[in-house]
């Protein structure tokens, strides 16, 4: 079955759905699963009036906990077969295909878990997290969206949300619902990260860089964090704090050709230039290493530049810096280097926040519990 008739067979139900009144109506988050308590599966009967069908789900959730997919999917579609109905098992079948990376058969099952039942949670918040990835962002927001309408608390729902509307380039309508994760997780420092990169890309610098600040009281090894910090620092004229700043992301990663690259054109703007000679050739150094020889090349340049500049005349200290271009929370790129005259800092990519643990990393994290 092709990936466009699996969304068009959800699609068309999502709207019967909304028709007939059912239901109501995101560096992503794992898939979700109910975990009901082994002792009371049977006892309670609430899985299923089939006992055959309860005992096979109750072997599956027991070798789903033990890592024994095999013998879980196995369980899981015994069960099915004495009650097609069992939607949570649709659920954990398509977490064990997501974590063997077979995203269409995964979508499949979350697909069906939802058409069974219209109000369970994590099924949608499953099958969005299967279309992110699949690049149907559109979709993923659909999905998204109908999981927090049953469940408005799922905070992983709303992370992945807030990840999708920021790549569709609705920035307000992603700032707003990392807001709203982090007001009910304020221990997110994912969220805080992706917060200060769509608040810097809306040009919301002071906030952009309080935000920073919280995802780095969470999370101070994120050397990402410090380096993006410290360009909205030069940008505000903070220059000394930026300079430091800038030294706290280089000693988390020695190896950030960005962050040398930003110190060094901080350094030269401050009139350092013996100090920014040596970190740009860090940064001329890093990159060659790195194999990405046409910005170690344009760093060579301009090395020459501040070189023969320096020899005619002491170098004017840049008043004002224009704002460098923020990255996106997927992106691995690195920005090349400018080649006028140094007067802004070079923006370093967002190493992809693990969307969760996530819970949001826009790069994704294996299936969990």
């Amino acid at each position: 079955m092709s990936k466009k008739s699996l969304f068009s067979q959800w699609l068309d139900l999502f709207c019967q759905m909304t028709v007939c009144g059912c239901s109501t109506f995101l560096v992503l988050a794992a898939p979700t699963i109910t975990n009901f308590p082994v002792s009371k599966l049977l006892a309670e009967n609430a899985i299923s009036q089939d006992l055959e069908a309860a005992s096979f789900f109750q072997q599956g959730v027991m070798r789903y906990n033990r890592k024994d997919l095999q013998g879980a999917e196995y369980a899981f579609r015994q069960a099915l077969q004495h009650d097609p109905n069992l939607g949570v098992a649709r659920n954990y079948l398509g977490n064990i295909l997501l974590q063997q990376n077979h995203l269409e058969r995964a979508l499949q099952e979350y697909a069906e878990a939802v058409k069974v039942n219209p109000n369970f949670s994590e099924g949608y918040y499953n099958l969005g997290l299967v279309l992110q990835r699949q690049g149907e962002k559109d979709a993923a927001i659909t999905a998204y969206r109908q999981s927090l309408v049953i469940d408005p608390t799922r905070v992983a729902a709303l992370y992945n949300l807030g990840l999708a509307l920021y790549e569709q380039g609705q920035l307000e309508e992603a700032i707003a619902t990392y807001q709203k994760a982090i007001s009910l997780d304020s221990s997110n420092a994912n969220a805080y990260f992706n917060l200060a990169i769509a608040l810097q890309q809306q040009g919301q610098i002071q906030p952009a860089i309080a935000t920073y600040r919280q995802a780095l009281q969470l999370d101070r090894k994120n050397a990402t964090a410090y380096n993006n910090m410290a360009n909205l620092l030069a940008i505000q004229g903070e220059t000394s704090e930026a300079i430091s700043v800038y030294r706290q992301a280089i000693r988390l990663n020695p190896k950030n050709a960005s962050a040398y690259y930003n110190l060094g054109v901080t350094l030269y703007n401050q009139g350092e230039i013996k100090k920014a000679s040596g970190v740009l050739k860090r940064a001329y150094q890093e990159y060659r290493q790195q194999g990405n020889i046409e910005q170690a090349e344009k760093i060579e340049q301009l090395m020459q530049q501040i070189a023969q500049k320096s020899g005619q005349q002491q170098p004017q200290v840049s008043q004002t810096a224009t704002p460098p271009q923020t990255p996106k929370p997927t992106s691995n790129l690195v920005q090349p280097p400018q080649l006028q005259m140094p007067n802004q800092p070079e923006t370093s990519p967002k190493k992809p926040a693990n969307p969760a643990s996530i819970e949001p990393q826009p790069t994704f994290t294996s299936p969990g519990q």
